[in-house]
């Protein structure tokens, strides 16, 4: 009985887990990174050299976040859960941007404040609480949705008033401010541009091998290949030929079809996004069973009526979990066109690899990074508003 005193049973094992990623990283990582230029080495600052209220928030948030593993209900726990994660990302962001203000009062003009890892893994312990928090409290979609926009709100108003504009990853933000949105919308048309092939090359392909089974293996066995070759080595095989047919035929050079930029990232990411859009739709369509089908036919329906009103609804849920697999696959492999010339957020990257400047990397990374995330949620909002229908 004593033992069960001393040592109570956790309700919830990923909320004690999370505390002690936390607690570690605090411990072993740097809360800021203090150099004297861009690409220097910086002097990592710990957590509790940041201004008292901040870094005793983001400690009070974890330390909460360790108790509540040992409450009882659920329902409680989830909603106070939400209170302790805000709590941790006040406390980093806003710590964050007042330490390196404070030492910028000091410092030269050129020196650089980066964000340091236990930063990012008390955000991530935030982030990972608030989902499991969202999961355990069955919150629906909407409510989800809600829950992000008040994130997203609360962290664009904190940034337009300048918290941020001490830190490292701010300036190389503002210093590319024009170029950013350029860039960012290259890698949407890159992306949206391949979705909308794939989908009109995928939908004929499915028709072919759900009406002549002889020509599936043909079909997934060249499409396997094609997903089995290296990115890098796509594009570059696609270099050679769309720059001899853009010298042969001066019109293709006119609408900008060339051995360099867009069109071969877009082939590329075309020919990525065929197998996993094909098989989904293959594996949706074929799944329908058979006396679904019967009974249709029975009530009169002609083929094409089956298909749309009663197959197509049916299969709904695997062609959307395959556009989803194609369409976050695009947002990442679409940062590796930058080498191309093809342009996208993957420029900041590996410009900022180039120059061994980190800030200038998360530039890039960190809007991939979200783009993929706001994907996946789309597609989800929409399989919950077909069944909602």
């Amino acid at each position: 009985m004593a033992a069960g005193v001393l040592f109570p049973k956790p309700h919830d094992q990923v909320l004690l887990a999370l505390a002690g990623f936390g607690a570690a990283g605090i411990l072993a990582g740097s809360f800021l990174n203090r150099a004297p230029n861009r690409l220097a080495n910086g002097v990592a600052t710990a957590l509790w050299h940041a201004p008292p209220l901040e870094a005793g928030a983001a400690m009070a948030g974890l330390a909460a976040l360790a108790a509540l593993a040992f409450h009882p209900k659920d329902k409680p726990r989830s909603a106070m859960t939400f209170g302790a994660a805000m709590l941790i990302l006040w406390g980093c962001l806003s710590g964050a941007g007042r330490l390196a203000s404070l030492f910028a009062l000091s410092d030269p003009s050129a020196a650089r404040y980066s964000l340091g890892a236990a930063f990012w893994i008390l955000m991530a312990t935030a982030l990972l609480a608030l989902l499991d928090a969202a999961q355990r409290a069955n919150l629906g979609l909407l409510a989800r949705a809600g829950l992000i926009a008040a994130l997203g709100a609360g962290f664009a108003l904190t940034a337009n008033s300048g918290a941020f504009a001490d830190l490292s990853l701010a300036k190389e933000f503002a210093s590319h401010r024009d170029i950013f949105f350029i860039e960012l919308r290259r890698h949407i048309v890159l992306v949206a541009s391949a979705v909308f092939f794939a989908l009109a090359i995928s939908a004929p392909l499915t028709a072919l091998v759900l009406r002549r089974p002889s020509a599936r293996g043909l079909v997934f066995s060249g499409l396997g290949i094609l997903q089995t070759i290296p990115s890098i080595a796509l594009f570059g095989l696609l270099m050679a030929p769309l720059t001899a047919l853009s010298q042969q035929f001066p019109l293709l050079r006119a609408w900008g079809i060339n051995g360099a930029g867009a069109a071969p990232a877009i082939i590329a990411l075309t020919l990525y996004s065929l197998l996993p859009l094909t098989r989904g739709f293959f594996t949706g369509v074929s799944e329908v069973a058979a006396d679904v089908k019967d009974a249709a036919a029975g009530m009169g329906f002609s083929a094409r009526q089956t298909f749309l009103l009663v197959e197509l609804p049916l299969a709904w849920p695997a062609l959307v979990s395959g556009l989803r697999v194609v369409t976050i696959q695009a947002i990442g492999l679409a940062a590796v066109a930058a080498l191309i010339g093809a342009g996208g957020l993957g420029a900041f990257v590996f410009q900022g690899i180039g120059q061994y400047a980190l800030d200038l990397v998360l530039v890039g990374a960190i809007p991939i990074i979200l783009q993929a995330l706001a994907a996946s949620f789309g597609f989800q909002m929409l399989l919950a508003a077909r069944r909602g229908s």
